[in-house]
């Protein structure tokens, strides 16, 4: 497990070169609305997210693209790309989550070392969003899927705890705590993402869908989405 550990941290950090740090997904309107003004709140809402939205949808479909990249299942890696990019409730997530997918692929590429066959139908593919980029990365690493979705959850809940660090603006320590909690709650949601049942997959949050249209629009902002 060494060695996929090693790429999954490799995956997971911040340091990873796909401008994840640039986006606050809908974040910074709520905290210019209001709903998000202290610890309490930002736990509230990225806890919200993290429960009703990613560990629902992105989170299922993160382990889904795994096991169709491990399967050269490719018909089905091209019909969850679609559903994603589908999925994006405003031109801000699409772009999001395109650019970060292109990001992924052009550095996959740049690395030397990669899947060539895996590289090719990403370029195929036209608009690859990021949960297919970074699947074909954990399946061509041996990465686990249960580790692979907890670790997904847990880089956007760290992006998303920066980004309330900066907006909020919050301490260090308080950005830990929620982190803290956060992460108690993610083998639940990772255990469950495993084995729902795309019937039962759902993106469903229309604060977050409104929240993320209105930044759109926002007139002072630090972050692209």
């Amino acid at each position: 497990m060494s060695l996929a550990l090693a790429r999954l941290l490799q995956l997971a950090s911040p340091a990873l070169p796909v401008g994840a740090f640039s986006y606050s997904q809908g974040l910074e309107w709520a905290i210019e609305e209001g709903t998000v003004r202290d610890e309490a709140t930002a736990l509230a809402w990225i806890g919200d997210l993290l429960e009703c939205n990613l560990g629902r949808f992105e989170a299922p479909l993160l382990a889904r693209l795994v096991a169709a990249w491990q399967g050269k299942d490719l018909a089905m890696v091209r019909q969850l790309n679609e559903l994603h990019l589908a999925s994006r409730e405003s031109a801000e997530l699409r772009a999001e989550t395109l650019q970060m997918g292109y990001s992924l692929l052009r550095l996959l590429r740049e690395l030397g070392d990669f899947p060539a066959d895996t590289l090719s139908t990403l370029d195929a593919m036209g608009d690859v969003g990021f949960p297919t980029a970074w699947s074909a990365a954990a399946a061509a690493w041996d990465i686990p899927a249960e580790a692979a979705v907890t670790a997904w959850l847990w880089a956007w809940a760290e992006n998303q705890a920066m980004a309330a660090l900066k907006a909020v603006p919050l301490g260090q320590s308080a950005g830990q705590r929620i982190l803290l909690a956060l992460g108690a709650r993610m083998p639940a949601v990772a255990q469950r993402a495993l084995s729902l049942d795309p019937e039962a997959w759902s993106n469903l949050a229309p604060g977050f869908a409104i929240a993320s249209c209105r930044h759109e629009t926002q007139y002072s902002r630090l972050f692209r989405s």
